[in-house]
């Protein structure tokens, strides 16, 4: 398991654990923790292939979850962990002789500036990309279906703003925002989204591992993961602030201005080199204010997916995890 330590990574070992599966966390950063749980943690870098080779020793299936994540940030630092990271990773998996490599990717790598309503996975990656954590997940991901084969049995799982209790970053990041009075609707409000449950993203993970090990029906090939049901997006949020007690959103920009501003606040925090990410950025306003859901047919068919936490009971439980 590399991305141990995450919030993806975690929930899926301890699945593993549940169902009395031996893990193997691999990271930078030792995960005390995760350590008390029994589970053994290798530490290193994925993009040293020496020692990605001798941490899938003894490993019958590796779970790609971890990346460099975010909108903002040096083209370098993404590339050079997602995508010269899995490629360490694929080699260390025939090298070591580990025959199945489960990848988590993102609805980002097809994302291209429009609405996305119900599209399949014969969807084609975007032609242009506005961030880099897109582009390097597109050419990994193309890296992980292309190395499919009779030894090494690849799949991808493209999960949607994955949320539930134990997030440290999407919900943290919304709540915050919210409490401080810093967002504002992107848009007319009506743009659908798919949104994933962490339980129901642990489920297609171990769902995607045993269909390799069987019938590999799903060998080399991409599949969508999410509720089964797009949310409206600003509904969604204002249902949540609603029960934790945060006022809705009220203010409002179009998608012109916000998508101006976004492209504004790049170029200063390029040229004045500032820290931290822009409030906006030419992705984000998109992301924000269209459309981006995707049919759940293929994961269905060939995985056996169906999302069993609704987003009305997930709902519940995020919100009594924040008010714990």
């Amino acid at each position: 398991m590399t991305g141990g330590g995450g919030f993806v990574g975690r929930a899926i070992v301890e699945r593993l654990l549940v169902e009395q599966v031996e893990a193997v966390v691999v990271g930078r950063h030792r995960y005390p923790d995760i350590e008390a749980l029994g589970v053994e943690c290798r530490r290193g870098d994925i993009r040293d292939g020496r020692f990605m080779e001798q941490a899938v020793q003894g490993c019958d299936a590796v779970f790609h979850v971890a990346a460099k994540a975010g909108i903002w940030g040096p083209c370098q630092e993404y590339f050079s962990v997602n995508l010269t990271g899995t490629e360490q990773i694929i080699q260390a998996c025939r090298k070591s002789g580990v025959g199945i490599l489960v990848y988590t990717s993102t609805p980002s790598v097809v994302f291209d500036r429009h609405d996305l309503a119900g599209v399949d996975e014969a969807t084609p990656y975007a032609r242009q990309f506005l961030c880099h954590y897109a582009q390097s997940k597109a050419m990994a991901e193309d890296l992980v279906l292309k190395a499919n084969g009779q030894l090494l049995k690849t799949v991808a799982l493209r999960p949607h703003l994955v949320w539930g209790p134990g997030d440290s970053n999407l919900i943290p990041r919304l709540v915050d925002r919210g409490r401080r009075g810093l967002l504002k609707q992107v848009g007319d409000g009506q743009n659908l989204v798919d949104i994933a449950y962490i339980d129901n993203v642990v489920d297609a993970h171990l769902l995607a591992a045993r269909n390799l090990a069987g019938d590999a029906t799903a060998a080399g090939k991409a599949y969508f993961i999410s509720q089964g049901e797009p949310v409206n997006l600003w509904g969604w949020i204002n249902d949540l602030f609603a029960q934790v007690g945060i006022p809705p959103v009220a203010k409002k920009v179009s998608f012109a201005q916000a998508y101006a501003a976004g492209a504004v606040m790049e170029v200063l925090y390029r040229l004045l080199r500032l820290p931290g990410e822009p409030l906006m950025t030419r992705f984000l306003a998109l992301q924000l204010a269209k459309s981006h859901w995707f049919s759940m047919a293929a994961a269905r068919r060939d995985l056996g997916y169906e999302a069993r936490v609704s987003t009305v009971e997930g709902l519940g439980r995020l919100v009594a995890w924040l008010s714990g």
